[in-house]
């Protein structure tokens, strides 16, 4: 069984915006995302509309000292990306970890649309 070279290349990516996330690297972030990019918390809340508004998120998110969003899966078909990842995060109650799956839809190399959905957190002990 062989899987396309372009769901290969739309899973490097969502691959490379990751990493970018992890390093906390906003202008590498960006590059992976279309100008007019939407960012949806699942199903249908639009949270973040266009380049300008995803880089704002991100700089206050990236302010997080624990961030990091370890890959637990990756499945990539026909211009969709789905991620299940464990991010650590910095929430308001203290450290903790939450189960995110992250659909991302591509067009012409970029991300153009994102939908997360979100688990409960764990606070750290």
């Amino acid at each position: 069984m062989e899987i396309d070279v372009q769901s290969l290349e739309e899973a490097g990516v969502v691959g490379g915006q990751l990493d970018a996330y992890n390093r906390r690297d906003i202008d590498a972030f960006m590059s992976f995302w279309a100008p007019d990019a939407e960012v949806y918390s699942w199903p249908s809340d639009l949270i973040a509309k266009g380049a300008t508004e995803i880089r704002r998120r991100h700089v206050e998110r990236f302010k997080e000292p624990d961030l990091f969003a370890r890959l637990v899966s990756r499945v990539a078909v026909g211009g969709l990306v789905v991620d299940r990842e464990v991010v650590t995060r910095n929430f308001p109650e203290g450290r903790g970890t939450i189960d995110v799956i992250g659909i991302y839809e591509l067009d012409g190399g970029k991300i153009k649309r994102a939908w997360f959905k979100q688990g409960v957190p764990v606070l750290a002990p």
